[in-house]
C-alpha cells in the first residue's frame, strides 16, 4: 500500500500535505472527491517567489494535474480552477494562455465547461505599469477568470444555496406586485416574477477583493513575525463555489493551497477538506488561519477519514 506522507496539521474536517500535488493526487482513489477547488501559480512573465511556469510551457505543465483531477471527482463533482490573465513580454498584448488550456482540458481531456465566471477585483493594482500608468495605452487590469468544469453535465450544483439579498428596487416589487406585461425584448413579466424566493440568483460575475486586512491568517502572521503570504486567494471565491456545489461533509481538494483559505473555508461550511502546498514554509504557516499561534499550534484535534490511502 502506498499512503500518503504526514499531515503537517490536523483540523477536525481536513489536513495540510506538505507534498508535490501531481504524486498526491496519483495516490488518491477514483471517484473521491466532490470539489477541486484551486488557484494554481498564474502564467505570468515575471517570475513570483512562489513560483510560476512559463506562457509557452503553462499548457503542457498543468495538463497531467487536469488528468489527474478528473480521475478523482466524482461524476456529482466539480473542478473549479481560477486563472489570472498575463501580458506578452515587453508587448502591450494579452496573453491567451488560459483560453489554450481551456480548449485543452475540453478537446483532450474530455472536460465539459459547466459555465465561466469572472472575478472582479476592485482593489487590483494597475499593471503592467509601463502600459498603463507611463504610456497610459491601456487600462487597468481587475477581471480574472474562473472556469467551472465537469466530468457530467448533471453534477451537483444548486444556486439556492447562494442566493443574494434582493435589491431595494426588487423589495418593492415583491411589497407592491407587478402586474403581466410584455417588454420590448419580448419576455413576459407577469406576477410570479415579483414573488419572494428567498433571494435573488446571483450572477457569474463575483465581485471581492484579495486586500484581507483583519483575518486571523494576517493577525496572527503579524503576530508571530512570519511572512504574510503574497498571492491569498480570496476567501469569497472558494466560499461561492463551495457553497454552490457541495453539501457538508462533502470532500474538496485545493492541489495548490498556498495560505490554504480553501480548507480555512471549507472547514467553517462543516466540509471536510484536503490541501496541498509544496512549499514548506507556505505550508506550515497556513495553520495561521486556524488561530494557532506558536508554541501553540493546533496539534491534532481528529484524524479525518479522507479516503487518503491508495492501491
Amino acid at each position: 500500500m502506498r499512503t500518503q506522507p504526514e499531515p503537517v496539521y490536523e483540523t477536525a474536517l481536513g489536513a495540510m500535505f506538505c507534498a508535490d500535488s501531481l504524486e498526491f493526487m496519483t495516490r488518491l482513489p477514483a471517484d473521491s472527491v466532490d470539489l477541486v477547488v484551486t488557484s494554481p501559480p498564474y502564467a505570468l512573465h515575471f517570475k513570483k517567489e512562489y513560483g510560476n511556469a512559463d506562457q509557452a510551457a503553462y499548457v503542457a505543465w498543468f495538463m497531467p494535474f487536469a488528468e489527474q483531477i478528473k480521475r478523482i471527482i466524482k461524476p456529482s463533482g466539480s473542478f473549479v480552477l481560477n486563472l489570472g490573465g498575463a501580458w506578452q513580454p515587453s508587448k502591450p498584448i494579452r496573453s491567451v494562455y488560459q483560453f489554450r488550456l481551456l480548449l485543452a482540458l475540453c478537446d483532450e481531456l474530455g472536460y465539459e465547461l459547466a459555465q465561466e465566471f469572472f472575478w472582479f477585483n476592485p482593489a487590483k493594482m494597475p499593471a503592467p505599469a509601463e502600459w498603463v500608468n507611463v504610456r497610459r495605452i491601456r487600462v487597468k487590469d481587475s477581471v480574472e477568470y474562473i472556469f467551472w468544469l465537469v466530468k457530467d453535465p448533471a453534477a451537483r450544483a444548486d444556486n439556492r444555496k447562494v442566493l443574494q439579498e434582493y435589491s431595494p428596487d426588487m423589495k418593492r416589487l415583491i411589497k407592491r406586485g407587478v402586474k403581466q406585461t410584455v417588454r420590448p425584448s419580448g419576455h413576459v413579466i407577469n406576477g410570479s416574477f415579483a414573488s419572494d424566493q428567498g433571494g435573488a440568483i446571483p450572477s457569474n460575475l463575483i465581485q471581492c477583493g484579495n486586500n484581507e486586512s483583519n483575518s486571523e491568517y494576517i493577525r496572527n502572521s503579524k503576530t508571530v513575525g512570519t511572512k504574510i503570504h503574497p498571492a491569498r486567494f480570496p476567501a469569497e471565491l472558494p466560499r461561492f463555489f463551495i457553497e454552490f456545489l457541495t453539501e457538508p461533509g462533502d470532500l474538496v481538494l485545493d492541489p495548490f493551497a498556498g495560505s490554504n483559505t480553501t480548507g480555512r473555508v471549507a472547514e467553517g461550511l462543516g466540509r471536510r477538506w484536503a490541501a496541498v502546498e509544496l512549499n514548506a514554509s507556505y505550508a506550515s504557516e497556513s495553520r495561521l488561519r486556524f488561530e494557532g499561534l506558536p508554541p501553540e499550534f493546533a496539534e491534532p484535534i481528529l484524524q479525518p477519514s479522507l479516503g487518503m490511502d491508495g492501491p
